[in-house]
C-alpha cells in the first residue's frame, strides 16, 4: 500500500458511470422514437466493439468528433444489414448525446467508495469523454459533489494517454505525480497513461478479463479499500 497517497483521479465512463447500461437503455429509447426496426440485443452486439474501436481512433486523433458519432453508428447499422438515411443517422447521434444523461446507472458501491475516499483523500475526475455531457452524467447521478477538480480532454486538448493531460489535472488539483492514484477501466489511456508520469494506478478491470499484466487490478470498486 502506498501511504504517501493524497489524490485519487478516478476516470468517469466504464470506472463509475455504468456506460454499457446506460448506453443500451439509451438506445431502446431512441429507437423507439425514430422507429428504428432492429432487434436491440443484436445491434449492441455489433455497436459495442466498433464503440470502442471509435474512441481509440478519437484518441489518437485519428478521427474528429463528428465522425466518431456518425461513424460508429453507420458501421453498426452496415453490419446488421438495417439500411438507415443518413439524415436519419445524424439525428440519432444528437438524440443519442440529449437523452443518454437521463440514465444514470453507476456500477455497485459507487458511493460507498467515494464516501469511504472522501474522508481520506482529495478526489478528482480525468476524463475523454465529452464536456458537455460528462459534466451531465456527473451531476444527474449525484457524485459531482466529491470531485474537486474535473479534467476533461477537450479542455486540454488532448486525450489520454497523452502525459499533457495528466500534467493538467496535477497542476488544477495541486498534486505531485507520486502522491496521485489514477483508477481507469482502459489499461491503455488511464493505467499506462498515468504509469508514464509516475502516477501510481489501480486498474478497474469490471469485465474480470485481464489477468496478465503487473498492475494492481480490482474486478469490484469496492475492492479498492485493500488498495487505499
Amino acid at each position: 500500500m502506498n501511504n504517501n497517497i493524497k489524490h485519487v483521479f478516478f476516470d468517469l465512463d466504464h470506472t463509475l458511470w455504468d456506460f454499457d447500461k446506460n448506453s443500451g437503455l439509451t438506445f431502446e429509447k431512441i429507437f423507439e422514437l425514430y422507429r428504428i426496426n432492429v432487434k436491440l440485443e443484436t445491434f449492441l452486439e455489433v455497436y459495442e466493439p466498433i464503440n470502442l474501436k471509435y474512441w481509440k481512433l478519437y484518441r489518437e486523433e485519428r478521427v474528429s468528433k463528428p465522425d466518431l458519432r456518425y461513424g460508429r453508428l453507420k458501421e453498426a447499422f452496415d453490419i446488421v444489414g438495417l439500411e438507415v438515411e443518413d439524415e436519419i443517422i445524424n439525428l440519432l447521434s444528437v438524440a443519442y448525446i440529449d437523452h443518454l444523461t437521463t440514465f444514470n446507472h453507476l456500477f455497485d458501491g459507487t458511493f460507498e467508495i467515494l464516501n469511504y475516499l472522501n474522508n481520506k483523500y482529495e478526489l478528482h475526475i480525468i476524463t475523454n469523454g465529452f464536456e458537455e455531457a460528462q459534466e451531465r452524467k456527473m451531476k444527474n447521478s449525484n457524485i459531482r459533489n466529491y470531485f474537486k477538480t474535473i479534467t476533461n480532454s477537450e479542455m486540454v486538448g488532448v486525450k489520454k494517454p497523452n502525459p499533457k493531460i495528466f500534467n493538467f489535472a496535477l497542476n488544477s488539483a495541486n498534486a505531485l505525480p507520486n502522491e496521485s492514484i489514477m483508477i481507469g477501466d482502459s489499461l491503455e489511456a488511464d493505467i499506462e497513461g498515468a504509469h508514464t508520469i509516475g502516477m501510481d494506478t489501480i486498474h478497474f478491470d469490471y469485465k474480470d478479463t485481464h489477468y496478465n499484466h503487473s498492475y494492481k487490478r480490482v474486478t469490484k470498486l469496492n475492492a479498492i479499500v485493500n488498495h487505499l
